[in-house]
Order: C-alpha cells, then sequence, then structure tokens
C-alpha cells in the first residue's frame, strides 16, 4: 500500500548519495557475455532467481551467444538447457522465437529502442528496461517487485502500479543518479529491504525512508 508521506527532494538527493557512495558501480547479477545473451537472460529471470537463471545460461551461452546459434539448436534442445528454471516451457518458445525475430527483423542485432523491443516474443516493458539500461546505458528503471515494494514502503515513488511508480521514479530521481537507480534500488531490496522482514537495523536510508513500521533489531518481525 502506497505510503502517504513523499520524500522531499533534498531527503531523495540525500538517499541516492548515500547509495551511491556505498557502490558506486552497481551491477546487475545476471550473467551475460553480450547484449543478446543478456536480453536472453533477463527473458529468463522472470518469476525465477537470478542465480537460478545463471545456473541454466551458464551452459547454454557456451553453445549458442547469438541468435543464429539459439535458433540453430531449436525449441526443444533450448528447453533441456533451461528446465531447471521456471515456466521453462513456454520460456524456450518464447527464447526461440525471439531469436527467428531478431534474425529476420533486425539483422540478428538486439535494438536500441522500446517499442522494437517489446514487440518481441517474451519482453515486456520491464525486460526492455533492463536491457535498454544495462546493454545500452539508458537512465530507464525496471520497476520489479523490489523497487515497487520500496518506492511504496520508503515514500519515494508511492503509486498503484509498476508503471504509476516508473514514471514518478524518473521524475524524482536526480539526473546525476538515473542511470544507476535501477541497480541501487533492486539490490536493496533484495537484500536490505526485503519483504517480510526488512532489515532496517543495518539500512544505509533508514533516516531518509518513511517506513512507520521499521525494525530496528535483528531477530525482530
Amino acid at each position: 500500500m502506497a505510503q502517504r508521506t513523499r520524500l522531499t527532494k533534498q531527503t531523495i538527493n540525500d538517499m541516492f548519495a548515500k547509495f551511491e557512495a556505498n557502490n558506486p558501480h552497481p551491477e546487475g547479477e545476471l550473467d551475460y557475455v553480450n547484449i543478446f545473451t543478456l536480453l536472453v537472460a533477463v527473458v529468463l529471470s522472470a518469476q525465477a532467481t537470478d542465480a537460478g537463471v545463471n545456473k541454466a545460461t551458464k551452459a547454454l551461452f557456451k553453445v549458442a551467444d547469438t541468435p543464429e546459434k539459439m535458433y540453430a539448436l531449436g525449441e526443444d534442445k533450448i528447453r533441456d538447457y533451461i528446465k531447471t528454471i521456471g515456466l521453462y516451457r513456454n520460456k524456450a518458445k518464447n527464447v526461440y522465437a525471439l531469436c527467428k525475430a531478431l534474425i529476420e527483423r533486425h539483422n540478428s542485432e538486439v535494438p536500441e529502442d522500446r517499442e522494437a523491443l517489446e514487440a518481441l516474443p517474451g519482453v515486456g516493458r520491464k525486460t526492455a528496461n533492463v536491457v535498454l539500461n544495462i546493454g545500452f546505458g539508458h537512465p530507464t528503471i525496471a520497476v520489479d517487485t523490489h523497487l515497487f515494494r520500496i518506492a511504496n514502503r520508503t515514500g519515494l515513488a508511492p503509486g498503484k502500479t509498476p508503471l504509476a511508480v516508473e514514471k514518478l521514479l524518473l521524475k524524482t530521481i536526480p539526473k546525476d543518479y538515473l542511470l544507476h537507480a535501477h541497480h541501487w534500488l533492486i539490490l536493496h531490496g533484495r537484500y536490505i529491504c526485503k519483504a517480510r522482514k526488512p532489515e532496517c537495523y543495518h539500512c544505509i536510508i533508514v533516516e531518509e525512508c518513511k517506513f512507520k513500521d521499521k525494525v530496528m533489531e535483528a531477530g525482530k518481525k
């Protein structure tokens, strides 16, 4: 549920200054070897952990690091490589179709364009934002469950939908911090500001956060 109290511009600036000081060059946790494999990894990461995706793609990307090589494997073999990942059957189908689309429509290149990315099988707004940010250096923000929770919980960018939160974050976060904001917030949500047991007792932005039920001791709920 959205916080009623939003953070001030100064507080938001202070928050991201702390994120930057703590981790100047944040990186995503999905393994990839080029922009194509990044796109595939992000598609596979839906409703799956990054660690689980990395385990499956380690062998896959060794034999197929281009759309042509991946497409040549065929849907069945792609499925065999990723069968440890949730929803692997549908994901294999999407990856196979995605490769076909890249070969036929984009000369085997991953497009640097949101609309073109979202037109690819298995690619939604969140996936497109991740690829544009990590692969092409665009200041985009992919709102996953972690970002949605933090934006509302802290008062950073309250919103009822991921799109509403994304738009408000883009307006709210200072431009100097936008490029890395996506990573800082995801990592913070994954390891500190957890859904059930937020670890406020060692949170670097606890002073800026507007969350009413802060957990200031380990082991407390």
